[in-house]
């Protein structure tokens, strides 16, 4: 990923290059990325503005710059975070992916690092879900990339239907952000094992640690529904993303975690503006060349 300046709209973007595909495979998954990516236009979801191929042959995207933090660094350098922004958190999370599901599309990578909060436009703790990459189409007439046999995901977020192999849905997605949930109030991961393995086998058969025993204080509101998230069977979880959201919005402690909240925080923590990387490189991806006529 690279910081770029879009020649025409003078704006900073976020630019993704594929330089050396190892496959045509890989090629065709990066376009397909940018091409189901392009059709989600939910203000929780990443923007992209323009995709193409440099002079020499180098696929790119161009997509909105967001100057914050993924959720993963945002624990590692704050820690754990206080019920009531997670549930605010990740209602927002689930209305981008509310989106998706509605057009028959699976994320299949929701994660902390995949998730982004800024302060955007003057809204505070504004989500950003990024990194369609492993998203799927439940459309029969879709084409498939990705073989049948391949598990695709990050093992720690992943649901047990996707480690058997099983027909997955929206409610893949769900049990992700749940283990997200889980996550940004411990700093723990739901199943922690000594091999990637043992941590899929874990979320088929395992129960997660309950928080009291990591010695947090969860409201059971949101406790209740993390933990209906992580089940085992797709049934026992919420129908859809929008259920979630609700649920996430219904819990008691988002009283707790009011926007002036977040803007207080913000106040403290404001990131300081990314320097570019490559520059040379950045000024023929980020020029913008007029179509023809």
């Amino acid at each position: 990923m690279y910081l770029g300046r879009h020649a025409l709209m003078q704006r900073d973007t976020a630019v993704k290059i594929m330089r050396n595909a190892s496959s045509d495979e890989d090629r065709q998954r990066f376009e397909r990325e940018v091409r189901l990516g392009s059709r989600l236009t939910h203000p929780n979801t990443i923007a992209i503005y323009d995709y193409g191929h440099t002079t020499d042959g180098v696929f790119y995207y161009a997509m909105e710059y967001l100057q914050g933090l993924d959720l993963a660094k945002l624990v590692e350098r704050f820690g754990p975070l206080p019920p009531g922004r997670v549930a605010r958190l990740l209602a927002q999370v689930c209305d981008a992916l509310a989106e998706a599901h509605e057009m028959s599309l699976i994320h299949r990578d929701v994660k902390p690092e995949n998730i982004m909060v800024s302060l955007r436009g003057g809204v505070p703790d504004l989500v950003k879900v990024l990194d369609f990459g492993l998203v799927k189409s439940l459309d029969a007439a879709s084409p498939r990339v990705t073989a049948t046999t391949t598990i695709c995901g990050t093992p720690a977020f992943m649901a047990p239907e996707n480690v058997l192999g099983q027909p997955v849905d929206g409610r893949a997605d769900l049990y992700a952000v749940a283990g997200v949930g889980y996550f940004l109030l411990t700093a723990s991961l739901p199943f922690v094992r000594t091999s990637v393995m043992d941590t899929l086998m874990a979320h088929v058969s395992d129960a997660p640690r309950s928080f009291a025993a990591l010695g947090f204080s969860v409201p059971p509101d949101l406790e209740a529904v993390l933990m209906r998230g992580l089940s085992k069977s797709p049934a026992d979880r919420c129908s859809d993303a929008r259920e979630m959201r609700n649920a996430f919005l219904a819990c008691a402690c988002v009283a707790q975690w009011t926007e002036e909240h977040a803007r207080e925080w913000w106040r403290g923590h404001a990131p300081a503006r990314e320097a570019p990387a490559k520059t040379t490189e950045l000024r023929v991806i980020a020029v913008a060349t007029p179509p023809g006529p």
